[in-house]
């Protein structure tokens, strides 16, 4: 609530009730105040001298009682302008407009808690991996689940909303948030749809057996459904989810995988294109799961039919992944990880019996030219393992690394996305890195 909004409400307020409040655990170091759970109720003040408590967060929605001026209320959350309050051993809403809190707090919304299971998760402003990162959050973590988009969270994240991946929580309890719109089938011959979650609520119409139901979210034993307009309740006991196939991923029809679990695909619309999409996916109990999507760039003259040293091209190609380095600490990968110092060379001398190797200065003789490391495109990456037969003018230092513009033939992407891959990265999985454009993809 904000604005003339908020003034509104603050205008004459009466405490009395204190908000129960407690820190979630780790928001403390992200969002200091913010990271505070309020307590289930918050009593507020009816101001109007007569106000209607109806069924359901809308004037559309059936009268069930009312309250009248200076009344308490025990709100619970909040539904756009209306309260959800506990009436009478029951649940009904009112109009904000028309109650005064006893303090500031906008009561939160429902939610679920889950627990963050990975050691470091992104917070994104929307449900992938293409929206903006607003922060993360840490193994252990307490999250406020609103609902479930496809395979993101919506959570409540300092005040605002945030998304994380679903693979990488799980809930503290049983429930689990439905998705924000699933299909299920009525099962019972006629299944009455009801204005609130229970029986106590009006019927607003039935449904049939066979009849595909639009599932919004899951309260106890209800579903809540989108119902000719409007929304409706039903027992969750008389409809099942529709079977719905999983989409078939790019990696499910790839033959020569062998044992990798991990793999990074790097796709590219044609040849000539210097812009690249980076996907990545791992296996979990023999089924390809994606990861991660982001933008990605090549080589300053896109994919290389042959490389070739000083081309500007980037290899095509599937390649194994080699050592992991940066001119900082170990940022949390499991590969081996090397941090580079000022000295630090790859050596690009196709005449050096030391060509297409890691070493340090001085050259010594030992070769002509070699690309310093200690540069900021190297903040982190790893390397590719290109051409590991070192085979004189056929490319060298062939990296993973940060970058958004172009580069000499690596491949690069932001230095969020390097890290988070970098994390996510386990040699135990046999990790792979496909390059290609995607018209040849059916050669893998």
């Amino acid at each position: 609530m904000e604005g003339k909004q908020l003034k509104k409400l603050m205008v004459g307020m009466a405490l009395t009730a204190t908000l129960a409040t407690a820190v979630t655990p780790g928001f403390g170091s992200i969002g200091g105040n913010q990271g505070k759970a309020y307590a289930a109720t918050v009593t507020y003040k009816v101001t109007a001298s007569k106000l209607n408590v109806r069924s359901g967060a809308g004037t559309n929605y059936g009268i069930i009682g009312s309250v009248v001026k200076d009344q308490m209320l025990s709100v619970v959350s909040k539904s756009g302008s209306w309260y959800k309050i506990n009436y009478n051993g029951r649940t009904g809403y009112v109009s904000s407009d028309y109650v005064q809190a006893s303090g500031t707090t906008t009561p939160p919304s429902e939610s679920t808690t889950y627990t963050v299971t990975a050691s470091t998760l992104n917070v994104r402003s929307g449900a992938g991996t293409s929206y903006a990162s607003i922060g993360s959050v840490t193994k252990g973590q307490k999250l406020s689940v609103v609902s479930k988009s496809g395979s993101w969270y919506k959570i409540n994240y300092n005040g605002r909303t945030g998304y994380v991946s679903s693979d990488y929580v799980q809930a503290s309890g049983t429930t689990t948030p439905p998705a924000e719109s699933t299909t299920y089938t009525v099962t019972a011959s006629t299944l009455n749809v009801r204005s609130g979650a229970g029986t106590s609520y009006a019927s607003i119409g039935s449904v049939t057996k066979g009849q595909k139901l639009s599932v919004v979210s899951k309260s106890g034993s209800w579903y809540k459904i989108n119902y000719n307009g409007r929304t409706g309740y039903v027992s969750s006991d008389y409809v099942q989810a529709s079977a719905t196939a999983s989409p078939k991923l790019v990696v499910d029809s790839f033959k020569t995988l062998g044992n990798a679990q991990q793999v990074i695909l790097v796709t590219a619309d044609n040849y000539d294109t210097k812009s690249a999409k980076i996907q990545t996916f791992e296996k979990v109990d023999g089924k390809w799961k994606q990861v991660l999507t982001a933008n990605g760039v090549l080589g300053q003259k896109g994919f290389a039919l042959s490389k070739k040293e000083g081309d500007m091209e980037s290899p095509t190609g599937k390649y194994t992944i080699g050592t992991a380095f940066g001119r900082y600490e170990n940022p949390g990968t499991k590969l081996p990880y090397r941090k580079i110092t000022a000295n630090d060379v790859w050596v690009d001398d196709s005449k050096s019996s030391l060509y297409n190797t890691w070493q340090q200065k001085p050259a010594n003789g030992r070769w002509t030219s070699a690309e310093n490391m200690d540069i900021p495109a190297y903040d982190y990456g790893f390397v590719i393992n290109y051409n590991e037969s070192r085979t004189p003018g056929n490319g060298s230092a062939i990296f993973f690394h940060v970058g958004t513009n172009y580069t000499a033939g690596c491949t690069a992407t932001s230095k969020e996305q390097v890290v988070s891959i970098l994390k996510w990265l386990n040699p135990e999985k046999n990790p792979v890195i496909i390059q290609s454009p995607v018209s040849e993809l059916d050669k893998y």
